[in-house]
């Protein structure tokens, strides 16, 4: 018998996960939020393969939804004005993340009564116009949003919790794959995962925000937006489950997160350029 099979496949994907999550390097001091470093997985699954299936989705996704009437044309108010709003944010992308700089950005708005939207790996962002309707946002709150999305994306929230998810659940494949019997990117990517509805934790989220607040302010747009944008939120989700019952923070703990972070961004919303 093989050494390697006399583990029970539960305690050795336990291990993968402690030896495929390498600590992303902390950002060295700067001005803005301080959110450290990350955890990025390497091996389980490739940025460049988890990017071009993002693509794929994304494109499939419009396609379906152009199908149904749904997607908004280039003349829409409301893309114009999201599209407006991304390209003074994107700039800001690449301190965060490297590889931002040869993402492919797409910017899609379409018609939903879903409160949602999302950045895809790679840059493929989409809003549904119930996010924009039902709450009424301003444009610094839809920074807010697009900035919160974006940081998912560079902060590779998506390739590390689907790379936790590969170490933990493939098992006797994924040992396979460990002994040279296999591509470990085309083994988690064969699991058919739909990028645009992937959970994120309560740390990612968290993050999420902070990253987002800060991209928002070097774009010029009032990080005080990330207040009452969760204010809002939080009147539209009444009956919503408490914090401790899911993965995403309540929203008076965010708003607490942003209100403490407030005096790291401000200064940079008043030096940054205005419309």
């Amino acid at each position: 018998m093989n050494r390697f099979m006399r583990f029970p496949l539960a305690l050795l994907a336990s291990c993968l996960s402690c030896v495929l999550l390498l600590p992303g390097l902390a950002l060295a001091q700067r001005e803005g939020v301080d959110v450290g470093g990350n955890s990025v997985v390497i091996k389980l699954v490739p940025a460049e393969q988890l990017e071009t299936s993002a693509a794929q989705q994304y494109k499939t996704m419009l396609s379906e939804a152009a199908g149904k009437k749904a997607l908004a044309p280039p003349d829409h108010p409301q893309l114009i004005r999201l599209r407006r709003i991304s390209e003074r944010i994107i700039p800001f992308a690449n301190e965060w993340n490297p590889r931002a700089k040869n993402w492919q950005w797409e910017v899609n708005l379409i018609g939903s009564k879903q409160v949602n939207a999302f950045c895809m790996p790679g840059g493929k962002i989409a809003f549904y116009t119930g996010i924009l309707e039902q709450l009424k946002l301003t444009d610094d709150e839809v920074a807010q949003i697009m900035g919160h999305e974006i940081a998912h994306a560079l902060r590779e929230h998506a390739r590390e919790r689907m790379g936790k998810s590969a170490a933990t659940n493939i098992g006797a494949n994924l040992l396979s794959q460990l002994l040279g019997l296999g591509d470990l990117g085309r083994t988690v990517m064969g699991y058919g995962v739909q990028v645009a509805n992937l959970s994120f934790s309560r740390s990612d989220e968290s993050e999420a925000d902070l990253v987002g607040l800060e991209l928002a302010a070097r774009a010029g747009y009032d990080p005080q937006a990330g207040v009452t944008l969760w204010q809002k939120m939080s009147a539209n989700s009444k009956g919503a489950p408490p914090q401790w019952l899911s993965t995403h923070p309540a929203g008076a703990t965010r708003i607490t997160d942003i209100e403490r972070n407030l005096p790291r961004v401000q200064p940079i919303y008043e030096r940054a350029p205005k419309g």
